[in-house]
């Protein structure tokens, strides 16, 4: 599945779908007394709202470069991941307190109707998912909303497990345990694509040796010295380097063509640089560390 195709219909139909499996599990759930389906209703329903902001940011993001927007519009998306990603840190811990207090508020379940509206819910859900799976791996935007997806998926298996237990056993305490178990493991994948917004949106370095980077474009003979290095992101999949090299006096500026073509390749082919800007000096910047 490519990018393009992950744009159109298919966020569509995603859409259509939660807001079918929110109806269902918030009926369901009313009736049945289960804070799993209604936990997922609520998760459902607010990744409809993140489907659409995933949607206009892959629109946006697609834009082309302006006057205005030099490095074009493709940090929409990295917003729309940050946006998505908190909210369902959000929700998650959301779902965490009130499964506490149903534990020590235990509340009659009518399993075999939370059983099949879980099943609804897993089928619309998993279908949900894979539909996004391709273009999750290569973009954090989408990764973000699979991931509201795939929450959405375990959470349904969660309540048809809990289901079992409440019609075999009787055992209602199950229900908010299983939701409190996914709650954990949705934290932990929710803060791997937090954390990696914020460091994009920061302009952190990408996980990039500098030093082996340094070393890599020393290794050509023209080039003396590497300083005032800045190496960023504008989006997961496109990384920027803006440095001061020091050449040899002889260097003139045809040559320098060639060099910059040499460096551009080897940082492309090496470490996945896709934009490089370099600034050519002799003497200037010699005493500079790597980074000032």
């Amino acid at each position: 599945m490519d990018h393009e195709k992950v744009t159109g219909k298919r966020f569509f139909y995603v859409t259509a779908l939660n807001v079918i499996i929110t109806i269902t599990e918030f009926i369901g759930g009313f009736f049945s007394g289960s804070l799993g389906l209604i936990s997922d209703a609520f998760h459902n329903l607010e990744d409809s709202l993140s489907i659409v902001i995933s949607f206009v940011a892959n629109v946006i993001g697609q834009r082309k470069n302006n006057a205005k927007k030099t490095f074009g519009y493709k940090r929409a998306e990295i917003l729309a991941a940050f946006v998505n990603s908190i909210i369902l840190v959000v929700v998650t811990l959301l779902m965490v307190v009130e499964s506490f207090r149903r534990l020590s508020q235990p509340q009659e379940i009518n399993g075999q109707l939370m059983m099949i509206v879980s099943l609804v819910g897993l089928v619309a859900n998993f279908v949900s998912m894979l539909m996004l799976f391709g273009g999750s791996k290569n973009n954090l935007n989408i990764k973000a909303t699979f991931l509201h997806m795939l929450s959405d998926t375990l959470s349904s298996v969660g309540v048809f497990v809990a289901s079992i237990f409440v019609i075999l056993f009787n055992w209602n305490w199950v229900d908010p345990v299983i939701t409190i178990l996914i709650a954990l493991w949705l934290l932990k994948e929710a803060y791997s694509v937090v954390s990696e917004t914020i460091n994009i949106l920061m302009e952190a370095s990408p996980k990039i040796d500098l030093d082996a980077v340094q070393a890599a474009i020393m290794a050509i003979p023209e080039i003396v010295k590497v300083h005032h290095m800045h190496v960023w992101m504008i989006d997961e999949n496109h990384i920027m380097l803006d440095a001061h090299i020091n050449v040899q006096k002889s260097c003139n500026m045809e040559q320098l063509d060639g060099l910059y073509d040499r460096v551009d390749k080897m940082l492309n082919d090496k470490f996945h640089i896709t934009h490089v800007t370099l600034q050519a000096e002799c003497s200037r910047g010699l005493d500079n560390s790597l980074i000032d």
